[in-house]
């Protein structure tokens, strides 16, 4: 009786546990990849253009532009980008279609042969995918994972990427200019923000993926801080130069 309440508990245990986040959705790498490049590019071009030893209005206009130009290029891009995969996914599930219609028999034989190669006997292999054959539609979905590695039913959403992708670029880019807009007038409260910013960004990330959020942090901390400082030094030579 103890064995198996043990094993009764070991299995709730193994099913509680069990569950896998959305990794196919069309939203977290847009928005991740959005909020970091907003912050760091924008970061980056306003300390360029403060290097040069411009005006405050210049500056603050700069990052404004700044945020506007690539909230509205990265939504583009994301639309662009998701909606072409998205299509030429589609484009492969209707060829997989017509030959499901047109030719069953070869189908499922294909199916049964990929299953007798991963391990399963041939005569349980011939059934299983006379079985899943049996639903076209069911076929398809099979077809197309073993096949394209991708589910059908889970194709990202071009305007889920696009959305989510203006929205983090447009946060992230705005911390970089927020001091600014709040009525300071040196770059050191803008930077500040900013890496923290990073920082945060960076361990939020990382409580996504599972990875150490300092250590994540730290990465893009000094990814930013190394970009800010790049663009500053060019800045003021060129600055220095055309002046």
């Amino acid at each position: 009786m103890a064995i198996v309440e043990t094993g009764a508990t070991l299995h709730e245990a193994h099913r509680d546990n069990h569950t896998h986040r959305d990794v196919n959705g069309g939203w977290l790498r847009p928005a991740v990849f959005g909020a970091m490049d907003g912050l760091v590019s924008n970061l980056a071009l306003m300390t360029g253009v403060a290097g040069g030893a411009v005006g405050h209005q210049t500056l603050v206009l700069t990052g404004l532009a700044g945020l506007a130009a690539g909230a509205f290029s990265m939504a583009a891009g994301e639309y662009t980008s998701v909606a072409s995969q998205r299509e030429l996914v589609q484009a492969e599930l209707d060829v997989e279609r017509r030959e499901l219609r047109r030719h069953p028999q070869d189908e499922e034989a294909e199916l049964a042969a990929l299953y007798t190669a991963r391990g399963v006997e041939p005569p349980l292999a011939r059934e299983v995918a006379r079985q899943l054959s049996a639903d076209p539609e069911q076929a398809l979905e099979i077809h197309a994972r073993e096949e394209l590695g991708v589910d059908p039913r889970d194709l990202p959403s071009p305007l889920v990427a696009a959305v989510s992708s203006f929205g983090s670029f447009a946060l992230g880019a705005l911390l970089p200019v927020l001091p600014y807009l709040l009525g300071a007038t040196s770059l050191w409260p803008a930077l500040l923000l900013a890496m923290i910013g990073l920082f945060a960004c960076g361990a939020v990330v990382a409580r996504v993926t599972a990875r150490t959020w300092w250590f994540s942090g730290l990465r893009q901390l000094a990814l930013g801080g190394a970009a800010a400082g790049v663009t500053y030094a060019l800045g003021s030579f060129f600055g220095t130069a055309v002046g």
